[in-house]
Order: C-alpha cells, then structure tokens, then sequence
C-alpha cells in the first residue's frame, strides 16, 4: 500500500497498488506504485495472498494469519500469545509496530490489556472495512477505543468493491469484478434487494457528486477522509487511471462541509448511532 499526507486533515491516503484478486502484472504495478510515490504515496500494504513489493522510502505493512500456499500460517489462538509474538517481532527490529485486521473492539482492548499486564507492546491500529454502507464499527466502535487507548483505523474497501464506482447500475459488466466465478457472493449482493436499493441511492450521490466537480469514487473517497477519526484509507486499484482518479479525492477534502455530509446522510439513511447519542 501507499500513503499521502493529507494538510486539511492530517491524515494519509493509503492505496494499495497490488491487488489479490486481480492478475495486475508486474510492469501495471510498478506503474502504479510510481504515480503513487510521486503523488504524495509512501505507504503500501501487503498480505501473505498479496503479489511482493519492492521496499526503499516506504512504509510497507503486511498481514498474519491469513496463511496462503506458502505454508507461513501462523496459529496463534490467543491474545496473549498473539501480543508476545508482535513484541518479540518489534524487539528484533524485524517490524517497527503492529496492528490488528477485522478484530472486534473487545478482541483490540483484550490485547490492549495484556500488553499493559505484562508490559508488551500493544497494537497502534485496526484494519476494518468502511464506506458509504458500512459504517458502525469506524463512526462508534473504534473512536472510544482511539480516545482510550489511542488505536487508530486504517480503512479498507472505500469503494465496497466497486459497487459504489456506479458500474453496477445496468447490471453486471462482463469484465467486472462481480462477474468472476470466484466473487458470486459479490454478484448476489449487488442484485439483491438491499443491492437495488443501494444502487439507487448511489444515483441520488451521483447528482452530489456531479454539483462538486468530482466523480462518484473520489466523492465516495473523500467522505472517509473527511472522519478525522480515520488514520488511513486504503484503495485497491488495477490501473493507472483508476489510481489517479482516486488519489484526485483529495483536492475535494475541503467541499465535504457539514451541509454536504449532511446531504450525504440524507440519502443513505443510515448514520449509526453512539449510546450516548441516544441517552441524549
């Protein structure tokens, strides 16, 4: 992955150059590493299923756990033992921090715990999905947890698969993603009910979009970086283009005023809620 700061909201831009679902060939992602890094791009994720990247001024971050054909499963099943092995990985010098992946706020502060218990190092972020239609856990969940115990979160799928470049909105293109074997639940998603709804809704952003001067990704982009409660956004891109015109998101940071979040919020209908918020 890559990352950009940000000076309106002091934050990075994370991109992931190499994708694991699509065959991106190496030239295509030495391409997209390079507009990345000269646009600002210093950050670049991997994982185990991910193709290798080259690493110089970088920060580069990768993944456990996950296994993959490489026979590098780590089986960690505990907190505990999963704190003490990041602490001894951090004391090597074999990684400067750790973060969790898709744990849940429990999972996180159980961690956070151990390390204070036996003076480990605790996690300093969580990799959670985030996007117009999947909210609760980075708008409630980890903002107590980043005002406890200062773990940030790096998000992932702005775009939630592609489901919110608008491509979907006259069925499934053959060349896309929803139309491969391999991503049928994602074919099933966007047809469903809730899928038609969705796109509706994406037609109703189309028209936000269009009145800032911005495409529906970089609108969709922008409105995660505009949550000062997120470190990091993370975008998956297969080509040159798709890359470019996502990074552009951030010359519309300062248009996300209140009144257009509050547009946004309209149309999907689904701000979530803090306990507090509804004490109040």
């Amino acid at each position: 992955m890559l990352s950009v700061e940000c000076d309106v909201m002091c934050v990075c831009v994370c991109v992931t150059s190499l994708t694991s679902d699509l065959c991106v060939f190496s030239q295509v992602a030495e391409q997209l590493m390079t507009i990345a890094y000269e646009s600002g791009v210093n950050l670049f994720d991997t994982a185990e299923v991910y193709a290798a990247g080259k690493r110089s001024s970088l920060v580069i971050t990768t993944k456990l756990y996950w296994g993959g054909k490489n026979g590098r499963l780590i089986d960690v099943l505990i907190s505990s033992e999963i704190v003490r092995a990041m602490t001894y990985v951090i004391n090597q010098g074999m990684s400067m921090y750790w973060g969790t992946s898709r744990w849940t706020a429990m999972e996180i502060m159980e961690a956070y715990s151990v390390a204070r218990q036996f003076n480990l190092i605790p996690p300093v972020c969580e990799q959670s999905e985030y996007h117009l239609f999947q909210r609760e856990k980075v708008e409630v969940q980890l903002p107590e947890l980043y005002h406890k115990i200062g773990v940030g979160a790096m998000t992932w799928s702005p775009l939630a698969c592609g489901i919110i470049t608008g491509k979907y909105q006259n069925g499934i293109p053959e060349t896309s993603r929803a139309s491969m074997k391999s991503y049928q639940w994602l074919k099933e998603k966007i047809v469903s009910e809730d899928g038609r709804k969705q796109q509706a809704k994406l037609k109703e952003l189309g028209h936000i979009a269009e009145k800032l001067g911005c495409t529906l990704p970089q609108l969709a982009v922008a409105w995660c970086l505009r949550n000062e409660g997120v470190s990091s956004v993370l975008l998956g891109s297969s080509s040159p283009e798709q890359l470019t015109e996502n990074l552009g998101a951030i010359q519309f940071l300062p248009k996300m005023t209140s009144h257009v979040v509050s547009e946004i919020d309209h149309i999907l209908e689904n701000k979530p809620y803090s306990k507090k918020e509804y004490r109040s």
